[in-house]
């Protein structure tokens, strides 16, 4: 009895659906994020001229895990997002020929940074990294403007209006081509700023890879 009651103390809460678990979530809220995970012929896609890889489709508890992790203070499901898209990448069959590359993750403001205590971003790519044995940078992209969040503005030109300027070039330039990680891939409007910026300074640019893509 003594040992049953000592587990459920010392097993935290799943963050999406506060059961006891002695993992990061439960298996139920895993099964139900997996259910979303896109096939091999369907992670990697051409959009713009960048190319995209996503573990999977914005949608669901997917969607609701990635709210729960930047608006409720989880942080460890981005570890576990992050873990769950470098394992997809690396049993990728479509990126077996790139070269090594230096991952760069989508920088937060300061101001939103000091708000929210973490880059989501840089939580992903950090666990990214950690599976694919690929070279983090986070400096390498500076965020100057603070921008409106991109789901208030529908327009694609407002969008694109409101990140404009908004990035800059880090002291420290990549060695290597670069990957972007983001969260969410939704109309590109962010990434393909970041991989402008980048490719200005004669920086490559072979794609971003994300969480979750919305739409097809």
């Amino acid at each position: 009895m003594l040992k049953q009651l000592l587990s459920v103390f010392l097993e935290s809460r799943c963050p999406c659906c506060q059961r006891t678990t002695p993992t990061t979530v439960c298996k139920y809220c895993l099964k139900k994020l997996s259910s979303h995970q896109l096939s091999q012929s369907d992670r990697l896609k051409l959009y713009r001229e960048l190319s995209v890889f996503a573990w999977g489709k914005y949608d669901g508890q997917l969607k609701r895990a990635i709210a729960t992790m930047k608006y409720n203070n989880q942080p460890e499901l981005g570890t576990l997002l992050g873990k769950l898209l470098g394992e997809a990448w690396v049993n990728s069959e479509q990126i077996k020929s790139l070269p090594k590359i230096t991952v760069v993750p989508i920088p937060l403001h300061r101001q939103k940074l000091k708000a929210r205590g973490f880059n989501q971003a840089e939580t992903i790519a950090k666990s990214f990294c950690r599976v694919t044995g690929s070279t983090l940078q986070s400096q390498a992209l500076i965020r100057m403007k603070q921008t409106k969040a991109m789901f208030d503005l529908k327009d694609l030109t407002q969008r694109a209006k409101n990140i404009q300027g908004a990035f800059r070039i880090g002291n420290k330039l990549p060695k290597h081509p670069v990957l972007l990680i983001d969260d969410i891939y939704t109309t590109g409007t962010t990434v393909q700023e970041s991989a402008r910026v980048l490719q200005q300074a004669k920086i490559k640019v072979v794609g971003v890879a994300v969480v979750a893509k919305a739409g097809k």
